[in-house]
C-alpha cells in the first residue's frame, strides 16, 4: 500500500452506483433480511398512499420466477415532467436518490418513506424492474436494468435475461394501453440482482404475512393480499381489519386479561427548524410547527411476559426511540402515583415499584403520527425526534389518570385488579431477590429442604445430571432400579397436574405437584427464573405411551412454557420415548432369544413382516406395554433411561408467539375455540391410535 494519501485517492460515487457499491448502508444487509427490506420499501409507498386516503387494496405477488410484484389502486406515480430535471416523475422516483413527494410538499401529511431513497435503492439493486402506472386514462410503462432506464426485448415473456437497450439521448415513458379516466394505480415488478444478494437470500413468506397482518391492523380498512405462486398451487392470504390497534393488541395477547384493551389517544404540537425548499430551488432554514398524534392500545394479562410494539407512521421501530421512552415515562409516573395513593389498602410498605413490575403481563401497541420524523439510519429502527417524548408522556399520563379516576363500575374493578397485580409482581420480585441472595448450591445439608419424594442423584455436576419426572409410584419403583444413581434423579408426580394455562400464579404455587417441580429444579419461576441456578442439565418427562400419558406430558410442558420457558429455549427439556411393544424372536437350540422393541404400530408391522419373510419365529401374543410400570428394570433401562440406547425427543420453541397461541387454544379458559378446533380436526383422527 502507498504511504502517501491525497485527493486523487478519493472516490466520488455518483447516483445509484453508490447504492450498488455499499448496499448495506441503505438496506442493512444483502441476505434475506435485506431482500425483505427492499420489498417493504415498495409496499410502504402503497401504504403511504392508503394513509393519505387513496386506495384501499394492496396486492403482493411472489412470482414463480423469483420476481415480486406490488399492485395498488392509489393515485399513481406522477407521469408529467419534473421541472428541475426535465425527467418524468416515474424516472425521478426510480433513479434519483433523495427525490420524492414526502419532503414537505404537501403530498403526504405523515408517511413512512422520508429519505426519498426507497424506490431508487430497490431499482439500483434489481437486475430488472418494470413499473406500470394507470393515470390520465392511459397505462404508462418504463423498465430499468440495474437502475438504468431502457427497453427489454422480451419476445412475450418477461425475464431479466432478455436483451436490454438503454436509452441514450433521452428517456421515454411509453404508453402501453388505455384505462378508464378515473382508474389510477401503480404496479411495480422487480427481479433482485443476484450480483448483490447472497445465493440463499429469498423472500420469506411467513415474515411477509406477519408484517402484512401488522400493517392491516395499523391501517383500519386497508386490505392486503399476498399471492405466493412459488409452490405447486398458488396460496392466497388476505388481511383486512376495522378495529385498528385495539384489535392488534387483542391479537398479540395470549394470556387471560386482567383489564380490557384501554385506548389512550391525544396529540401535541412542537416546533422545529428544518431546511425548506423554496420556489427558487434553494434550501432555507425555517421554523415550522408540527403536530404529533399519539394512539396507544394496551391491556394487562395475568402472565408475566411483556409485548410492546411501537410504530411511527405505521413503520415499525423495533429498537424503540423517543416515543417508546415517553410511553414508559408516562406509564410509570401514573402507576407509581396510584400505588402510593392506595399504599395502605395494597399493603405496599416502604417498597418501591420497578419498571419490570409494571410491564409484567403488558401487551401494548404504541403509535405516533407526525410529518418528517427523524429516524436513526435508513432502516428506520429508532425514532430520534426529541420533542415526541414529552408529547407521548403527557398523552399517556393524562389518559391513564382519566381511566383511574373513572367512576364506571367496570373501570374501577379493572383499575383495582391492575394495581393488585402490579404490587404482587413487586413483592414476588423482592422475595425472589431475597431468596436468590441467600440460596446456595445443592449440598448434603440442603437436601433436607427438598421434597421427600425426590430420589436425588449423588453428583453435583449440573451439566451431566438428569431429572426424570415420572408418572406414578409404580413407575418410580422400576425407575429406581433402572437409573444410574450417580447422575439420574427421579421425581414422581401423582396423576395429572394443574392446568396452569387457566390457573393464577397463586393457584399454581399452591399446587403441590407444580410447587415440587419448581422447588426441585431450583431456579425460581416466571420473571424471576434464573436458569443459571437450575440444578439439573436435563429435565426428562417420562410418561406412559398412551393418551393419558400424552395429556400429562402436555400439562407439564404447559408449566415449563409459562413459568420456566428458558429451560425449553435452551433445549434442556426432553420427552422420554418408551417402547410400545416387545417382540421376542426365538432361536433354535441353545442360542438365547433376541428381543426387539418397537415404538409405533407401523414399526411393529414392519418388524413382523420382516421376520415372516426370513421364516423367523416369535412369541405370540406380542407384549404391548400399557405403562412404564409393566416393564422390569432391565427393560426400562435399555429402552428409556440408559443414554447409550435410549431415544429422547427434545422440546423446542421455533416461534414463541405461535406456541403461546396454541397453548392458549388447547389449555386456556376459552372453550368455544377449543371445541371448534376439535370438530374441525375430527376428520384427521386415526381411530386406531385411540388406546381403548
Amino acid at each position: 500500500m502507498s504511504a502517501d494519501y491525497s485527493a486523487r485517492h478519493l472516490s466520488v460515487l455518483e447516483g445509484l452506483e453508490a447504492v450498488r457499491k455499499r448496499p448495506g448502508m441503505y438496506i442493512g444487509s444483502t441476505d434475506s433480511r435485506g431482500l425483505m427490506h427492499c420489498l417493504w420499501e415498495i409496499i410502504d409507498n402503497s401504504v403511504d398512499e392508503a394513509l393519505a386516503g387513496h386506495g384501499s387494496e394492496i396486492e403482493i405477488v411472489l412470482h414463480r420466477d423469483g420476481s415480486v410484484e406490488v399492485r395498488d389502486q392509489a393515485r399513481g406515480i406522477p407521469v408529467d415532467a419534473e421541472p428541475r430535471t426535465g425527467l418524468s416523475g416515474v424516472e425521478v422516483v426510480f433513479t434519483k436518490l433523495h427525490a420524492g413527494g414526502k419532503f414537505g410538499s404537501g403530498s403526504y401529511a405523515a408517511s413512512g418513506g422520508l429519505h426519498g431513497v426507497g424506490a431508487s435503492v430497490v431499482n439500483a439493486l434489481s437486475e430488472r424492474l418494470d413499473v406500470e402506472v394507470d393515470r390520465d386514462g392511459r397505462t404508462w410503462a418504463m423498465s430499468f436494468h440495474r437502475g438504468e432506464p431502457g427497453v427489454f426485448d422480451d419476445n412475450g415473456t418477461k425475464t431479466p435475461d432478455a436483451p436490454f437497450t438503454p436509452f441514450e439521448l433521452s428517456s421515454e415513458l411509453r404508453v402501453v394501453g388505455k384505462v378508464a379516466k378515473k382508474t389510477t394505480g401503480t404496479r411495480v415488478r422487480y427481479w433482485a440482482d443476484r450480483q448483490i444478494f447472497t445465493r440463499d437470500a429469498a423472500f420469506l413468506a411467513d415474515e411477509l404475512i406477519g408484517r402484512a397482518r401488522q400493517t392491516a391492523f395499523l391501517v383500519p380498512g386497508l386490505g392486503i393480499s399476498i399471492i405466493d405462486e412459488r409452490g405447486e398451487e398458488p396460496e392466497t392470504t388476505h388481511f383486512k381489519f376495522d378495529g385498528g390497534i385495539s384489535e392488534f393488541a387483542e391479537y398479540l395477547a395470549t394470556d387471560p386479561g386482567v383489564t380490557d384493551v384501554w385506548r389512550l389517544e391525544g396529540s401535541g404540537t412542537f416546533t422545529e427548524t428544518v431546511p425548506v425548499l423554496t420556489d427558487a430551488g434553494t434550501m432555507v432554514s425555517t421554523e415550522v410547527e408540527r403536530e404529533c398524534v399519539v394512539d396507544v392500545a394496551l391491556r394487562w394479562g395475568n402472565g408475566y411476559d411483556t409485548t410492546v410494539r411501537s410504530f411511527v407512521n405505521i413503520i415499525a421501530t423495533p429498537k424503540g426511540g423517543t416515543h417508546l421512552a415517553g410511553f414508559d415515562q408516562g406509564l410509570m409516573r401514573v402507576i407509581r402515583a396510584q400505588v402510593e395513593q392506595n399504599a395502605r389498602r395494597l399493603k405496599v410498605g416502604n417498597d418501591k415499584l420497578d419498571k419490570d413490575d409494571v410491564l409484567a403481563g403488558l401487551t401494548a401497541v404504541v403509535t405516533v403520527r407526525l410529518a418528517e420524523p427523524q429516524f436513526e439510519g435508513q432502516t428506520k429502527e429508532v425514532l430520534g425526534t426529541p420533542a415526541v417524548r414529552a408529547i407521548v408522556t403527557n398523552v399517556v399520563a393524562t389518559a391513564l389518570r382519566e381511566r383511574f379516576a373513572s367512576t364506571a363500575r367496570a373501570d374501577k374493578a379493572q383499575s383495582s385488579a391492575l394495581l393488585e397485580k402490579v404490587v404482587a409482581e413487586m413483592k414476588a420480585r423482592i422475595s425472589a431477590r431475597t431468596h436468590k441472595e441467600t440460596q446456595r448450591r445443592k449440598n448434603a445439608l440442603e437436601n433436607s429442604t427438598l421434597p421427600a419424594k425426590l430420589v436425588d442423584c449423588r453428583s453435583n455436576d449440573v451439566a451431566h445430571s438428569e431429572l426424570f419426572i415420572v408418572e406414578g409410584d409404580s413407575a418410580l419403583g422400576t425407575a429406581k432400579l433402572a437409573r444410574d444413581s450417580e447422575h439420574q434423579a427421579l421425581l414422581p408426580i401423582r396423576g395429572k397436574i394443574l392446568n396452569v394455562q387457566k390457573a393464577s400464579i397463586a393457584d399454581m404455587l399452591g399446587n403441590a405437584e407444580c410447587a415440587s417441580i419448581i422447588q426441585v429444579i431450583g431456579a425460581g419461576s416466571g420473571r424471576t427464573f434464573d436458569i443459571s441456578m437450575a440444578r439439573y442439565g436435563k429435565v426428562i418427562i417420562m410418561s406412559d405411551a398412551d393418551v393419558d400419558g400424552a395429556h400429562i406430558r402436555t400439562l407439564l410442558l404447559t408449566l415449563f412454557f409459562r413459568y420456566m420457558r428458558p429451560m425449553i429455549e435452551e433445549g434442556r427439556v426432553f420427552a422420554a420415548v418408551p417402547p410400545l411393544h416387545r417382540v421376542v424372536v426365538m432361536h433354535p437350540g441353545s442360542k438365547p432369544n433376541e428381543t426387539i422393541y418397537t415404538y409405533s404400530e407401523p414399526e411393529l408391522d414392519g418388524v413382523l413382516k420382516a421376520l415372516k419373510r426370513k421364516n423367523r419365529r416369535y412369541q405370540d401374543p406380542i407384549q404391548r406395554y400399557k405403562g412404564l410400570g409393566e416393564m422390569d428394570a432391565d427393560q426400562l433401562a435399555v429402552t428409556t433411561m440408559d443414554p447409550r440406547h435410549r431415544t429422547l425427543r427434545r422440546v423446542g420453541i421455533s416461534d414463541a408467539e405461535q406456541a403461546g397461541r396454541v397453548f392458549e387454544l388447547l389449555m386456556g379458559n376459552e372453550v368455544a375455540p377449543r371445541k371448534e378446533f376439535i370438530v374441525d380436526s375430527a376428520a384427521a383422527l386415526d381411530k386406531e391410535r385411540i388406546d381403548a
